[in-house]
């Protein structure tokens, strides 16, 4: 099947071979640069495999929504940037963007060599950066939440907060300084003041 079939099938009479067929094309003559795209973003390769074949899925479930005036070629590009994006705003991204920003650290095992054992300490240290982070004074940690975790800018911040952007900045910062001396001091908050 090419690119002129597919445009010139009836989308809304699909069949599950067509379908399949659809798929295949798409697997086989855009499959190695849509995994590309989605390793551009993701900069993992575990992810970028899992991201891929969530990309193919969607194809597979929306191909009768292919425009034909669009190019092949660029819905699926964007198909892939879309769940690539989508993958990189989930929780457990945001958790591990905070930890590596924070403290600077360099980079964890891949996820290939990474041992059912070392899986679940991983968890338990994303639990227990979020109940750090809920040691925080409430002016430090809603900054952190908005910026981090709902992803605002300091603007949106300082409008949701009815604040200024500077003042937005130095919480922020002081935020981040309170939360990596509460991880370096093993989770506790001693003697700090609000």
């Amino acid at each position: 099947m090419s690119v002129s079939e597919i445009a010139a099938l009836d989308k809304t009479s699909l069949n599950e071979q067509d379908r399949l067929d659809i798929l295949d094309y798409c697997m086989q003559y855009y499959g190695s640069d849509i995994k590309r795209v989605v390793l551009s973003y993701v900069q993992n390769e575990a992810d970028a495999e899992d991201v891929t074949q969530d990309v193919f899925i969607t194809v597979y479930q929306k191909i009768d929504q292919f425009n034909q005036q669009a190019q092949l070629r660029s819905w699926l590009y964007r198909i892939a940037i879309n769940k690539s994006k989508d993958h990189l705003r989930s929780f457990k991204q945001r958790q591990q963007r905070i930890r590596d920003k924070l403290m600077q650290s360099p980079e964890k095992e891949s996820v290939e060599t990474q041992t059912p054992e070392s899986i679940s300490v991983e968890a338990d240290e994303n639990e227990i950066l979020l109940q750090q982070i809920y040691q925080l004074p409430e002016k430090y940690k809603e900054v952190i939440v908005f910026y981090y975790f709902e992803q605002l800018s300091i603007l949106e911040i300082a409008q949701v907060l009815e604040m200024k952007t500077n003042t937005v900045k130095a919480r922020l910062k002081r935020g981040r300084d309170r939360l990596r001396t509460i991880i370096e001091s093993g989770g506790e908050q001693r003697g700090s003041k609000a």
